[in-house]
């Protein structure tokens, strides 16, 4: 035993050595913007680094003032001691605390500062150097317990800039700031592209529990995804290769399948006992090939059961970390055990496997994206997530790869977004009496925009003003246009045929938007003018009567005597009787005409087939040539 671990330190440096070229000129550093708002001597912008831990919060943005402690200005120590609280007063803005680079882990400092009450954490660099990456330690049992609580965002930022930000506080300067994570996510348009590095090895500490575990917590979400169309996601795993020299060692043949071309660390670091690293090579290929498969079937999102269910029921603590468990769990979801083996291929042959060597391929750094360097590593929109493998801190960071306004429900669910209507309505036009608003909720926070309703488009600024507009607006609530009941009668402003505009109904005067006033056609003699006429105004209209035997005509605004009407209407009958008539005569005497018609028809037709009564015998006519 004590003879294994320099055999194995020495070969994990040959494979440190092979791929350090690469993974120091690839590595990405993953930033967000740091803006200054004030004082105006430092205010600008500038790049900051995205902590590796904690939850930043990609999409969004926070403000917030900067605080220096006078003390413990590393943050290594628990700021209690100090009795130094960063907690925000009711009504102020959160509280960014600066600490210097040194003395203690990066997670520490935020750790500390997060119990005092801060909202974030900016480390100043200690070296004038390019920004770096603040990264999680490996884990012993008592750093674990912290870093699996840390909440709050945090960045690095560049030596010279934390000296003015000392600066400006030093002199009594209050500096405000604000991190900025919107743009630290590319967004081009409405489906989101990601890929999750992992593995399958379930013992190999603090790490693997975490990813387990999150695997169980996203598999939800992600399904949902998935299958609604809204993102495309893929798998990957990582394989190391090992050195020619080492090909056939013991350390290699128990590591990798192929000869040496694809390899994983020992489980439990031991050769000696428990389970190999070629076990977890075979295992990460065969949930390649599950992805693979489920994918030919339209069907990618099984893999999420699978690697779930697989690890469920086939863990390593209880010897069941082997084909035989796999390929149960295969057959529990439906899958074609034959077509995955097929996939994997042979393990022993001396050959490139293709889907391993695509793997191989794929952790090489492209366009924006660096090397895969750290397991696991999740990458959106082709930039690597920065923060807390946790279902709510990742779905933060996949929704922010939405085009503003597209994301899917899941998006503004309580698990990632608060929905900003519900504070005074976003600051966004409503109008309650009909229950429509103009506040959106969206991922990036809300957005006023006018609604569409019942078929009925909006048209406004969204913040002030929306008005019905279309063909169908005013049927709801009038088109925004005047309305008003009185004695069971309705008016409303709300024309169909004045181009989306307001405007008072016949019998009223006004904007026909606010206002619309009765006009009193009586008074203003508009109406009932004739001599004999009695007006009497109405709302909205008017009654006109005529004195004696008289009857008014609305349509020509007179009266006329009843006995003209009557005699109108007997001449008007008369015309009508007498019109009726001449039809039915017309059409007795055509029937009788067409009926003699057809009679003489009928018979000449008949008359050369049959001699009738009033003829006499047609005599038959012979051909005196054959005689």
């Amino acid at each position: 035993m004590g003879l294994q671990r320099p055999v194995l330190a020495l070969f994990v440096g040959f494979l440190i050595f092979d791929l350090c070229p690469s993974v120091i000129g690839r590595f990405v550093v993953e930033k967000n913007s740091l803006t200054v708002a004030s004082p105006e001597s430092i205010k600008g912008t500038h790049d900051s680094a995205i902590g590796n831990f904690g939850i930043p919060q990609y999409g969004g943005s926070m403000a917030g003032t900067v605080a220096y402690p006078k003390e413990n200005r590393k943050g290594c120590r628990d700021f209690d001691e100090s009795g130094v609280s960063f907690k925000p007063k009711p009504g102020s803005l959160p509280t960014f605390v600066l600490v210097d680079r040194g003395d203690c882990f990066f997670t520490l400092k935020v750790w500390n500062a997060q119990k005092a009450g801060a909202s974030a954490v900016l480390v100043a660099d200690d070296t004038e150097e390019a920004l770096i990456t603040m990264d999680s330690p490996e884990e012993d049992g008592a750093s674990a317990k912290y870093i699996e609580n840390i909440t709050i965002p945090s960045a690095l930022i560049e030596k010279s800039f934390g000296e003015k930000l000392k600066k400006a506080l030093n002199s009594g300067e209050m500096v405000n700031v604000n991190l900025d994570w919107r743009e630290a996510v590319p967004h081009p348009d409405d489906r989101v592209e990601y890929e999750l590095w992992t593995n399958s090895n379930d013992e190999c500490g603090y790490k693997c529990d975490m990813l387990m575990e999150f695997l169980k917590d996203f598999k939800g979400a992600a399904q949902i995804l998935e299958k609604g169309g809204y993102t495309q996601f893929t798998p990957h795993y990582i394989t190391w290769y090992c050195p020619q020299t080492f090909t056939v060692s013991k350390q290699c043949r128990s590591q990798c399948i192929n000869h040496g071309r694809y390899c994983a660390p020992d489980p439990e670091q031991d050769f000696s006992r428990g389970y190999e690293g070629k076990d977890v090579v075979l295992e990460n290929l065969r949930q390649l090939c599950v992805f693979r498969v489920a994918n030919e079937t339209r069907k990618p999102w099984i893999w999420w059961d699978y690697v779930t269910d697989f690890q469920i029921r086939c863990p390593m603590k209880e010897k069941k970390y082997n084909k035989e468990c796999a390929d149960e769990v295969i057959r529990s979801l439906g899958l074609d055990v034959k077509k995955i083996e097929k996939c994997m291929g042979d393990p022993n042959a001396d050959s490139d496997n293709p889907v391993l060597k695509e793997e191989q391929d794929a952790q090489i750094g492209k366009g924006s994206r660096g090397d895969v360097t750290i397991l696991p590593t999740l990458v959106v929109n082709n930039r690597q997530y920065r923060g807390k493998l946790e279902k709510g801190a990742v779905l933060k960071a996949i929704c922010a790869g939405f085009e503003e306004t597209t994301e899917p429900a899941v998006c503004l669910s309580d698990d990632v977004e608060t929905n900003e209507c519900l504070d005074n309505n976003g600051g966004c036009w409503q109008d309650k009496a009909a229950n429509i608003t103009a506040c959106k909720d969206t991922f990036r926070g809300r957005v006023c925009e006018c609604p569409l309703v019942d078929g009925v488009q909006f048209k406004g600024d969204g913040y002030t003003n929306c008005q019905a507009s279309g063909i169908w607006r005013c049927k709801i609530h009038d088109g925004g246009c005047w309305h008003e009941t009185r004695d069971g009668r309705t008016y409303t402003g709300c024309l169909q045929d004045t181009d989306d505009k307001c405007m008072c109904p016949p019998g009223f005067r006004g904007d026909g938007a606010k206002r619309c006033e009765d006009i009193d056609e009586c008074k203003e003699k508009t109406a009932c003018r004739c001599p004999e006429c009695n007006c009497k105004n109405t709302w909205g209209s008017y009654e006109c009567t005529c004195s004696g035997d008289l009857l008014y005509i609305r349509d020509h605004d007179t009266c006329i005597s009843k006995k003209t009407v009557r005699s109108s209407w007997a001449a008007v009958w008369v015309i009508v009787i007498g019109l009726a008539l001449a039809t039915g005569g017309a059409y007795m005497v055509y029937k009788y005409r067409l009926r003699s018609y057809m009679d003489s028809e009928i018979r000449a037709i008949m008359a050369q087939y049959m001699p009738l009564d009033s003829q006499s015998e047609v005599p038959n006519h012979v051909d005196t040539d054959h005689a």
